[in-house]
């Protein structure tokens, strides 16, 4: 506080660096009593953009924008506290947004045969409908894809020394929406277990969660994460990568659409894919080419 108190300059100016992301606090003032003109914000700005930054400087926190008015300002407001999971999830996300370069692959798969597949399981034993999610099919499809391209299933924290850490074993991650706020458990090897098993355990999971009863260590160690917005609606969105992994898949509401199939239009079930994925190590050909395989394995080997 003290410091800002020496800083001479004019309500307009402070706002002007502000706008520009400059600290006053930094910019040498050339008139009367080091008082800071535009002028010298202007020059501090060019000197800055001219200076090398190595990534160490840049990666530090910068200064948050203050507002000029406050919310309660301009009506009645409510303060209240923040869940501590959102709480927790807070950091991890600004750094994944932040230390990622993301970008988002959409396409849409055709799962026309594996929803009929779907609704056609019946108990053996009592003869009614099995109630599997979809999301069991898209895990069980994640798996294949992962497989036959290693790469999204790897960490690049030392990437600056040229190396990548591949994973052999297959924990999905799966995007939880609790009261507390979002969680991400794994399911463990999706590899060894089948639709039925995994549907199960996706229940099971999601129940921890909730009750919060899931141990800490769950939330560690994934291959890659699956969050889905299929129950709630909407179909693209830009999911963010779940850090030290490298993709996200992101799963929309399906739709009806009348698409053109085997030589005619047709009316076919379509899901959105929303694909995240860290482009220091994933080029866009290949998240097109596991979008290709992802889109073939939801049609196949139910």
């Amino acid at each position: 506080m003290t410091e800002d108190k020496k800083i001479f300059t004019t309500p307009k100016v402070r706002r002007f660096a502000r706008e520009l992301g400059a600290n006053v606090s930094l910019i040498k003032g050339t008139e009367r009593k080091g008082r800071i003109t535009e002028e010298d914000v202007k020059k501090f700005i060019s000197n800055q953009l001219k200076e090398p930054k190595n990534i160490e400087e840049d990666s530090q926190p910068l200064d948050k924008i203050k507002n000029e008015y406050n919310h309660s300002d301009f009506g009645e407001v409510e303060i209240k506290e923040v869940p501590r999971v959102k709480r927790i999830a807070a950091p991890h996300l600004v750094n994944s947004w932040k230390n990622i370069p993301h970008v988002t692959h959409h396409d849409e798969a055709d799962i026309t045969e594996m929803e009929e597949f779907r609704s056609s399981l019946t108990d053996s034993f009592t003869g009614e409908r099995k109630k599997i999610t979809p999301l069991a099919f898209v895990i069980k499809a994640l798996v294949s894809s992962l497989i036959k391209f290693p790469t999204f299933n790897s960490s690049i924290e030392d990437i600056d020394k040229g190396k990548m850490t591949i994973k052999k074993y297959y924990h999905i991650g799966i995007a939880v929406d609790t009261p507390h706020g979002l969680m991400v458990p794994k399911l463990r090897n999706a590899n060894n277990k089948n639709i039925s098993l995994i549907s199960k355990e996706l229940k099971e999971i999601s129940e921890k969660c909730r009750n919060l009863k899931i141990d800490k260590k769950e939330f560690f160690g994934g291959s890659m994460t699956v969050t889905s917005l299929g129950g709630i609606g909407g179909s693209f969105f830009t999911p963010i990568i779940n850090y030290p992994e490298v993709a996200i898949l992101g799963i929309g509401r399906s739709s009806k659409k009348n698409v053109y199939y085997e030589d005619k239009y047709q009316t076919r079930i379509m899901l959105p894919l929303s694909l995240s994925y860290d482009h220091r190590i994933i080029d866009g050909a290949e998240a097109a080419r596991f979008c290709n395989e992802l889109k073939e394995n939801l049609g196949k080997d139910f």
